[in-house]
């Protein structure tokens, strides 16, 4: 990849990299296959807050991607981990779906409309005028604001859809207050990815088909970046931004001969 230290981790984002349109991208199957043999970790990384690990891994499989549970790294589960770290069995209303709330059960938090120490927001497809006006009822009454991540739309087959950025937006612009963002392109994401799997900034590459998230991110966090052409940034838009990846490839089947076995440690 360069000079540096051999690589041992990869980090990947999922849609526009692995999967177009529920469709895998081609090489994506061989790539992850690469990374299973190679006993290189590895984490599929989303800013997806609607569906579990085990959800993806299922929605992943029927496109013909075999991707453990334990490898798939949410902005749900990045937020839970947040919340667990500041505040431990805290209290939460939830503004989301199973995979927001399943993640917040797991950390021991109490799901509440009453008094909760935070509002969190997450991406649905079934956003509720009702539960948007108590989040920001409760908000006007002292509750911290926390949001998934800070896209404003995201993919359907008739064009985009509202997401969590937009609604996130909604309520900042009623109560005053703007939510702190856990997902891409917050770098704290990625360090938390890392610590899950024990992994290095200086040994880990993160793949992604984003620059404004997938690379920004990555480059903060002190990984290696790699942009792939088969998603949302073109190579045409490169340039306009004021950073730039490690690498540019046309897609992940461009990357399946560098990921080799790592070295043994000294």
């Amino acid at each position: 990849m360069d000079e540096r230290a051999p690589v041992r981790t990869w980090l990947t984002d999922m849609d526009g990299v692995l999967v177009t349109e529920e469709r895998a991208v081609p090489g994506a199957a061989e790539f992850l296959e690469r990374l299973k043999t190679s006993g290189c970790s590895f984490l599929v990384l989303t800013n997806n807050s609607i569906f579990t690990p085990r959800d993806l891994r299922a929605r992943l499989a029927q496109s013909g991607l075999e991707v453990p549970e334990e490898s798939i790294w949410t902005s749900a589960l990045a937020t839970a981990q947040f919340l667990s770290d500041q505040r431990p069995g805290g209290s939460a209303y939830v503004i989301g779906e199973a995979g927001l709330t399943t993640a917040l059960h797991q950390i021991g938090y109490v799901l509440t409309n009453r008094d909760p120490e935070y509002v969190v927001l997450g991406e649905t497809r079934t956003y509720s005028f009702e539960a948007i006006t108590t989040g920001i009822q409760l908000i006007e009454a002292g509750a911290r604001f926390i949001a998934t991540n800070p896209d404003p739309t995201g993919p359907s087959p008739n064009g985009s859809l509202p997401a969590t950025g937009s609604v996130a937006a909604l309520i900042t612009r009623a109560t005053g207050v703007a939510p702190y963002f856990v997902g891409k392109p917050n770098p704290l994401m990625m360090r938390n990815a890392l610590n899950r799997i024990d992994a290095h900034s200086e040994t880990t590459v993160m793949i992604g088909d984003r620059m404004d998230t997938d690379v920004v991110s990555g480059m903060e966090a002190g990984l290696r970046t790699v942009l792939v052409l088969t998603g949302s940034t073109r190579s045409s838009e490169v340039e306009r931004f004021p950073y730039r990846p490690t690498r540019v490839v046309d897609s992940v089947a461009d990357l399946i001969d560098e990921v080799v076995e790592p070295p043994e440690d000294d």
